[in-house]
């Protein structure tokens, strides 16, 4: 099976939310702060000195830049200075199907 590709990827709201829509159909709303609480940069997945402990950290986020990566991915940019870390567009389909459900 393959993934679903991304038509349309852009920041709405002065940055505080990511509209992602697939070829399949599915559009999605995800807000800047939870992809920066999901960054699947080390500093995302709790490594290092800078890893924030409060699930509330980045409550206040922007995304300031998205940079497509090859045919798989995008760099996203945040307001607080983060920039590493690739959102694939499994990841993004992901976490709009979660995002969807909650």
């Amino acid at each position: 099976m393959t993934t679903p590709w991304p038509v349309e990827l852009r920041a709405t709201g002065g940055g505080q939310t990511l509209v992602v829509a697939f070829d399949t159909g599915e559009r999605f709303e995800i807000a800047a702060s939870k992809l920066r609480q999901r960054s699947p940069s080390a500093e995302g997945r709790g490594h290092g000195a800078n890893a924030p402990q409060r699930p509330d950290a980045y409550a206040h986020v922007r995304i300031v830049s998205m940079t497509p990566i090859g045919r798989y991915a995008a760099r996203i940019a945040f307001d607080d200075g983060h920039d590493t870390g690739l959102f694939t567009w499994a990841l993004l389909l992901a976490l709009g199907q979660e995002t969807a459900q909650a």
